[in-house]
């Protein structure tokens, strides 16, 4: 389904809501974050856009392949990255109830007020994004 021709009011919206949150955000950090939720929810169409997306920010073969085992592998990303990993990946799987206190605190310590609200409006985006590309069937080519 090309939902974005079908619904072009909430493409839009949706482009708006990307725009915003990214907005003064690490063009590299976000890209691993969209990368791992996209990992986490299997959308195909966002990894392959966002790896693409990633290697011109000029991040690493080696950080990308890593980056679904991000937690084992402490040497290659910044306390902050591992922060912000973190809370995608509680934002992301809510499975489990809400966002653990724990997770929460340590980006918080990572993240002034303003970057910790442009990081959970990312998480968010690229979760929705997501649901779109695997509940249309979006594959990796189709734009």
């Amino acid at each position: 389904m090309r939902w974005a021709e079908l619904a072009p009011e909430v493409y839009k919206a949706m482009i708006g809501l990307e725009v915003a949150a990214r907005k003064g955000f690490d063009p590299t950090l976000a890209e691993l974050v969209k990368i791992r939720a996209s990992q986490l929810n299997k959308c195909a169409f966002c990894l392959h856009l966002h790896l693409a997306d990633a290697r011109k920010a000029g991040e690493t073969e080696e950080r990308l392949a890593l980056l679904s085992a991000w937690e084992e592998a402490a040497g290659y990303y910044t306390d902050r990255e591992r922060a912000a990993l973190a809370l995608t990946e509680a934002v992301t799987v809510l499975t489990d109830g809400f966002v653990p206190d724990a997770v929460y605190e340590r980006a918080a310590a990572q993240f002034e007020q303003p970057e910790l609200a442009q990081l959970i409006a990312m998480i968010t985006t690229i979760n929705a994004w997501n649901r779109f590309g695997v509940a249309t069937r979006l594959t990796p080519g189709q734009e």
